[in-house]
């Protein structure tokens, strides 16, 4: 009876967890479908404003000390080139161009669906964990991302990116302890609470967009994606002796699917973008699965 109490309890705390992740998704996708939605220009806010403020709230919170996070974002970094390795000399044999997929199966959605569901499953302390591993995720993306999908792309305005400057101001800010007055706080935090849902809106929207013409790559993304990351997250838990806590953060954040900024790098640099496409939306749409199923042994 005990044993049967407890399976529900987990059950009803996943289904709290993602259920409202799936209605404001359901719901960006269900507008876009009765309105033709561009999402560019939000989009660009949200990573120019709304997320760099985000990332800044947390960081210069009193409770964050990128010390204790530490050993997470190693993982993080150990999850994204681990991943390039062991996915790169699968490419030729699943007969697809390793700069088309291998990016996808390094860089995961720890923006958009990450750090919702690491706020709604873990709550403010998992948030911090999760923007810990995301910034070294996005770090690498603008960086090593850029270069494998096209070596001779622009690193010159790397330092320039808000999100960047924020991460810079929120190590000051947490390496020194400087309290951020009220008059700041406020407005900062009101605007950090906009990115969340507006992340999943507009992942959402474009949804709208799937593509299956390329299906067949697309369900080698949604199965890949996740298995590379467990493969190097759960030996690195080990081998760190990650307490409970780190190891269900890291665990998490190596089985969420392909970023949608993968689709975007790939569209600007015209390397096959309706495949990259079809890696990403399809492999969000299967996490639907993957992600519930996470949960249920990590909570």
């Amino acid at each position: 009876m005990q044993e049967t109490t407890q399976l529900f309890s987990v059950l009803d705390r996943v289904f709290l967890t993602v259920s409202p992740l799936v209605v404001i998704v359901l719901i960006g996708f269900l507008y876009a479908r009765k309105v033709d939605s561009d999402m560019s220009v939000a989009n660009r806010v949200n990573m120019d404003i709304f997320l760099p403020a985000l990332i800044f709230a947390v960081m210069s919170s009193k409770e964050f000390d990128i010390s204790t996070y530490a050993t997470l974002a190693a993982g993080s970094f150990a999850m994204v080139i681990g991943s390039g390795l062991l996915i790169w000399p699968l490419c030729k044999t699943l007969g697809v161009a390793p700069k088309t997929f291998a990016p996808p199966m390094m860089f995961n959605n720890c923006g958009n669906l990450g750090l919702p569901l690491a706020l709604l499953a873990f709550g403010d302390t998992g948030l911090a964990a999760f923007v810990a591993m995301f910034l070294v995720s996005n770090t690498l993306h603008f960086t090593l991302g850029k270069y494998l999908v096209n070596p001779n792309a622009s690193f010159r305005n790397l330092l320039l990116n808000p999100i960047m400057l924020a991460t810079v101001a929120g190590l000051i800010w947490s390496t020194f302890k400087i309290p951020v007055a009220e008059w700041a706080a406020t407005p900062i935090a009101m605007l950090s609470e906009i990115s969340i849902p507006l992340m999943l809106f507009s992942l959402g929207v474009r949804m709208k967009s799937v593509d299956l013409s390329n299906w067949k790559v697309g369900i080698y993304g949604a199965i890949f994606s996740p298995l590379t990351g467990l493969m190097i997250a759960i030996p690195f838990a080990l081998l760190m002796d990650l307490s409970n806590e780190f190891t269900a953060y890291i665990i998490l954040f190596s089985a969420l699917p392909p970023a949608v900024l993968n689709f975007m790098f790939s569209e600007r640099y015209n390397q096959d973008p309706q495949a990259v496409a079809s890696i990403v939306l399809i492999g969000n749409i299967a996490s639907l699965i993957f992600i519930p199923a996470t949960l249920f042994f990590i909570l």
